[in-house]
């Protein structure tokens, strides 16, 4: 199953660049303004079941609240590229230490609503690795089976009404956890670069 996902994705050495693969889209909601450069770390812990790690939102923040997300935000001056600001973001946000941490390529960017340009980077986690969520930020760690979200029937398609345009969304519910919006949209385009779609 991993063979298949890592075969799946730009390399390393590779890393994407220029506007986001829903680019077309964002141009329309939000014109041609900007995107802050953020990165996100889709994280596999090792196993017999290879398993995702999300995070769920505190009620607090401002943005995105309460809502399922990849460890990961806004790059930093000092961050060298989205693969240390991945690693850094993790760190902050649920404890992971980057030394437990094999990266394995890079996803397509993806644009948000709120204005940023997402560079997902995978990667391999250990198996002992001790994830603590960062009370300021992350209400709860979990994780979702890499097999549950290759099975075509639980990935749910839908359509969302914003600011006048109909938008094709997809999501998936494990555990009473909703995944949805930018976070089901990059595991959407790792399927399809998977060929699973």
């Amino acid at each position: 199953m991993m063979d298949e996902l890592e075969a799946a994705l730009r390399p390393l050495s590779a890393p994407p660049s220029g506007p986001g693969w829903n680019h077309a889209e964002m141009t329309e909601l939000l014109g041609s303004s900007l995107r802050l450069p953020a990165a996100v770390l889709v994280g596999f812990r090792e196993g017999v079941q290879p398993r995702l790690v999300l995070t769920v939102r505190t009620d607090q923040l401002q943005a995105h609240a309460g809502q399922v997300a990849f460890p990961g935000g806004r790059s930093d001056p000092g961050d060298g590229d989205a693969l240390a600001t991945a690693l850094r973001e993790s760190e902050e946000e649920i404890g992971l230490d980057r030394a437990l941490v094999k990266p394995l390529g890079y996803l397509d960017r993806f644009e948000t609503i709120s204005g940023y340009c997402i560079t997902p980077v995978v990667a391999r986690i250990a198996a002992d690795a001790r994830l603590y969520p960062a009370p300021a930020e992350v209400a709860e760690v979990f994780e979702v089976p890499l097999a549950f979200l290759l099975e075509p029937a639980n990935l749910r398609r839908y359509t969302m009404e914003f600011r006048g345009h109909a938008r094709p969304m997809v999501e998936f519910v494990h555990g009473g956890h909703r995944i949805w919006g930018a976070t089901a949209a990059m595991l959407y385009n790792l399927l399809r670069r998977m060929g699973r779609t």
